[in-house]
């Protein structure tokens, strides 16, 4: 570990940078992170009816796939008790320190206890929209954060 907290090149970050990452948001790209296929697949679908590419992965192939690839979104799928992504938080906050965007937004999709419960988006998260996953609750928020961060 260095003194930053990160572990060295043979880690995940140098200087709080992912180790490889491309400076700039590819916006046309979303990125769906988690452990249940099937939600993975409906959030793909969506994402796709909207003209963008989905990148799905589970939140471990995720971090490995943040070194090459830099999309505009992220949408994270919390599991069960919205926890199932927290390792992807530290990478994520790192790429936004060197974006001159306000990017990548992230999209934590929550149980709707959590959102009941707390409806403020934790930090680093810019919306929680509550499973389950529909079109007319996802796609406007996608839209609303991909508008924001292109600006």
């Amino acid at each position: 570990m260095t003194k930053s907290g990160h572990e060295p090149a043979s880690g995940r970050f140098t200087n709080a940078v992912p180790l490889g990452a491309p400076l700039e948001p590819d916006f046309s790209r979303v990125l769906v992170v988690g452990r249940s296929p099937v939600n993975r697949v409906v959030v793909s679908k969506i994402i796709e009816k909207s003209g963008l590419k989905p990148i799905s992965e589970t939140p471990e192939a995720a971090a490995k796939m943040l070194r090459s690839v830099f999309p505009g979104t992220v949408i994270l799928d919390g599991g069960a008790d919205n926890r199932d992504c927290e390792g992807l938080m530290a990478w994520l906050a790192s790429l936004r320190s060197v974006c001159r965007h306000d990017a990548p937004s992230v999209i934590l999709l929550a149980t709707k206890s959590h959102c009941e419960a707390d409806p403020a988006p934790l930090a680093g998260v810019d919306a929680v929209v509550a499973k389950p996953i529909t079109t007319e609750l996802l796609q406007p928020v996608i839209d609303r954060l991909l508008e924001r961060a292109r600006q």
